[in-house]
């Protein structure tokens, strides 16, 4: 029973991190908008479903490199440092985002080497060209170890990895859904709030790794 509740553990931290990690407005959601607009719910899904897949990959080739980092305790310390740094980073950075960012270089770059003839490869190569969301995933994936909310073992690490691909295309889907019905109704600004409730979330994680890392400090 303990086994299938860590696993149910591991798979809600993986859901609530792909869902939330991709509400702040991009390239990928921007593309959703308008295609769910111009040519439907489906077009605009596929499209999502393409980033996913890609999102999924990043996440367990960050679960992937986190294991080796985890094995120093020192590391794991450091590691934790590192998250709450990032966390209250890029909670900061969404909150108070003055625009919304369309387009991304290195994802310009690889469309136009590869030329994506349907939705779903889209999607893919656009999250592709955006190695940062690896480097974003192995510090998640540090921290889900870290504080024991993802157990290292494979099973754990699967169910989170799977998590993340349903909550990535939970929001996505969502998008689409509400662009399609929409008509290009949302506007930048409901959708700068987006981005700033998402930061706002991740402004309260960041806290809540500091408080722990602030307990543990207390305790030694």
């Amino acid at each position: 029973m303990r086994d299938f509740w860590e696993l149910v553990i591991s798979f809600v931290t993986g859901f609530l991190a792909g869902f939330i990690y991709n509400i702040p407005v991009g390239p990928i959601n921007i593309s959703i908008i308008n295609e769910g607009a111009q040519r439907g719910f489906v077009r605009a899904t596929l499209i999502g479903t393409g980033a996913m897949v890609m999102d999924s990959i990043y996440c367990a080739l960050g679960f992937a490199g986190a294991s080796s980092l985890l094995a120093s305790k020192h590391v794991r310390a450091a590691l934790e440092l590192v998250s709450f740094l990032l966390m209250l980073f890029l909670g900061f950075k969404y909150l108070l985002a003055p625009n919304i960012p369309r387009f991304s270089h290195g994802a310009d770059v690889i469309e136009q080497k590869l030329h994506p003839h349907t939705a779903f490869v889209t999607g893919f190569v656009r999250m592709l060209g955006n190695p940062s969301v690896l480097v974003l995933w192995l510090a998640l994936a540090a921290t889900f170890s870290a504080h024991q909310w993802v157990d290292p073992t494979l099973e754990s690490k699967i169910a989170c990895v799977l998590g993340v691909a349903l909550g990535a295309q939970a929001w996505f889907t969502l998008l689409a859904w509400g662009a399609s019905l929409g008509h290009r109704k949302i506007s930048e600004r409901t959708l700068l709030k987006l981005s700033h409730a998402s930061g706002f979330g991740l402004l309260l994680l960041s806290l809540y790794i500091g408080w722990r890392l602030v307990h543990l400090l207390a305790q030694r």
